[in-house]
């Protein structure tokens, strides 16, 4: 008996869909908006090809890198690595029970959550150079003006993140501890933590990258280590000096994330 075969069959399927008429109103709106913002960011290509001998020009002069001022610049490089060690830490242990407060699943009350997720959000918003600037002016220049900024940017990336692992976690022990009577911090300790804990580690380990970086940045606004060297360096044109401190800046910050690797094969 003869198996008749399928016309259909034979088609190969699309390999996407046809998208409907929405998904190309989004396509063409995105266009247009990239469009204006391509226009309004005054990129062009002209200047950056114009732009390229400059740049052969700075480098130049950049080689060989200047070793005269090598122990101070190494001085400021180690109160980079000071300031985000101190901004990170603090920043990471105050974001712990924020973090709790911003859960759904332990916070106490539904506009204690609201308040604390709204804050963090707001910290999370306002860029480093704005809070750096914040406390330059509150504190006066130096590097516990970086360290505040540090502590603040930290508590803002980290609280999201534990919060977000607290809300994943298995509900099952935490209910189980509920029932038999255990308090409130009980099952946070042994219900809640281990489970978010490996997810918290990555975000402080990631936190501490960031914290390095950014304590670079933050010297350009007076709020102390590297980054003042950096900007008058090249303030004074003295690029041979700048590049001194932007190798000296490139150990430091492979060097932290080498390391926080190396923490996060071993403890994940």
């Amino acid at each position: 008996m003869a198996i008749k075969s399928d016309a259909s069959a034979s088609v190969m399927p699309s390999r996407f869909d046809n998208p409907g008429w929405l998904s190309g109103l989004l396509f063409v709106l995105f266009i247009g908006f990239f469009s204006w913002a391509l226009y309004g960011s005054e990129f062009s290509l002209n200047n950056l090809i114009e732009g390229i001998p400059n740049m052969g020009v700075i480098m130049s002069e950049m080689m060989p890198p200047d070793t005269e001022r090598v122990w101070p610049i190494a001085k400021s490089v180690f109160v980079t690595l000071q300031m985000a060690l101190v901004g990170a830490v603090i920043g990471i242990l105050l974001s712990l029970p924020l973090a709790f407060l911003a859960a759904r699943n332990t916070s106490p009350h539904p506009l204690v959550y609201r308040l604390v997720r709204a804050w963090v959000s707001l910290v999370r918003t306002i860029p480093d150079l704005a809070w750096a600037l914040f406390f330059v002016a509150s504190v006066g220049l130096g590097p516990f003006a970086g360290v505040l900024t540090l502590i603040v940017d930290t508590i803002g990336f980290c609280a999201r993140f534990f919060a977000e692992a607290i809300e994943e976690a298995d509900p099952q022990p935490n209910e189980a501890l509920k029932a038999i009577g255990a308090n409130t911090f009980d099952r946070w300790v042994v219900a809640i933590l281990p489970e978010a804990a490996p997810s918290m580690i990555n975000s402080s380990l990631f936190s501490l990258e960031k914290a390095v970086r950014s304590s670079v940045v933050l010297g350009l606004v007076g709020a102390g280590g590297i980054g003042a060297e950096l900007a008058v360096s090249m303030e004074m044109f003295r690029y041979d000096q700048a590049a001194t401190i932007i190798l000296m800046v490139f150990v430091l910050v492979y060097g932290v994330e080498r390391l926080s690797g190396w923490a996060r094969e071993k403890c994940l």
